[in-house]
């Protein structure tokens, strides 16, 4: 089994950054694809940006150019640079993972989820 646990997550003004990362124990050598999502209150889960074991990503188009993923394998250790955050991005953010490639950025790929770190931007 695979556990993750975020942090990270805080309150920012707009135009501010935060960097989150997501922590990975257990059976980590079962994890390609990992990816971070997030969740507004009364809005479902939405795909941010995903990273493969040998660091290709991709973005959702509300984030490119904005945020970035990034992992360390030898730390075992998932991470989400966000710059020029704007309030639009206040959520709920969740580490997610799973065995295969990264072929789609859909919450219903994704097996392994963590407990979520919340961000919140200020006007």
């Amino acid at each position: 089994q695979v556990q993750l646990v975020e942090s990270g997550g805080g309150s920012v003004q707009s135009g501010g950054s935060l960097r989150l990362s997501c922590a990975a124990a257990g059976d980590t050598d079962t994890i390609d694809c990992m990816a971070w999502f997030r969740q507004a209150p009364g809005k479902e889960r939405e795909g941010v940006a995903a990273i493969g074991s040998a660091g290709r990503a991709s973005y959702a188009d509300s984030v490119k150019g904005r945020f970035t993923i990034s992992r360390d394998n030898a730390k075992n250790t998932l991470y989400l640079q966000m710059n020029s955050l704007e309030p639009e991005d206040t959520a709920m953010y969740y580490c997610a993972a799973h065995s295969r490639r990264c072929l789609q950025l859909s919450y219903i790929m994704f097996d392994i989820w963590g407990q979520g770190t919340q961000v919140t931007v200020s006007s």
